[in-house]
């Protein structure tokens, strides 16, 4: 399982460059930065991705939700199918990742911090190519059904969560790209995901060329 949460992580592709998380070597930020958040940070954080992807879907017609910028450019369909495809390949990833034995003897590992995360996936400085399989296809033409698909997902993820300890969360190991992470920080990284392809759509709405 560890295996499979790296090479997932991997092809979701975030490239977090040593200057931004060296987890061997760089320390906690302060304040903030260095503290351990509870389960009531992570829910409010799943809820917040969840609102801003709606505030951004809000309204769109057919023709804007099928818009490319360019033909290597992903249309904000897309986005979402890519969101939603993401999220459930992360959660059954997470889940296995908590079905195995605890390993708290390896949590001196983790250096890299909750915020530390949350800014590295945000950070669309960086960009990378999705694998194949987590490419969309453009299917949704209303943000109703989009919508109705996202938050199907999340009420299961949510219902997860709220079932699990944080304790738990914290003293379940894996690697990562980025170095040795606990079960907390991966499920901080499906909302942190959604929040990265959020921004992604608010680009494409940006374009001069987006329908009116």
């Amino acid at each position: 399982m560890k295996k499979l949460l790296l090479l997932g992580a991997a092809f979701i592709a975030f490239s977090f460059t040593q200057r931004e998380v060296a987890p061997n070597t760089t320390k906690p930020l302060a304040g903030v930065a260095s503290v351990q958040h509870d389960k009531a940070f992570l829910l409010d954080y799943y809820r917040k991705t969840e609102n801003q992807l709606k505030a951004h879907l809000d309204g769109l017609t057919s023709a804007q939700l099928q818009y490319k910028p360019s033909a290597n450019e992903w249309s904000i369909s897309q986005c979402v199918e890519h969101i939603i495809k993401t999220e459930k390949m992360l959660f059954d990833m997470a889940k296995e990742t908590l079905a195995n034995p605890a390993n708290p003897e390896r949590k001196a590992e983790v250096t890299i911090t909750d915020q530390q995360l949350i800014d590295g996936i945000t950070d669309r400085s960086h960009k990378a190519e999705a694998p194949a399989a987590l490419i969309g296809e453009g299917t949704y033409q209303d943000v109703k059904a989009a919508m109705a698909d996202f938050r199907a997902q999340r009420k299961v993820i949510r219902s997860y969560l709220k079932g699990v300890s944080v304790d738990d969360l914290r003293n379940h190991i894996a690697d990562s790209p980025f170095g040795p992470v606990d079960a907390y920080h991966s499920m901080l990284f499906i909302a942190g995901h959604t929040a990265r392809h959020t921004l992604q759509i608010a680009e494409v709405k940006a374009n001069a060329a987006f329908p009116k």
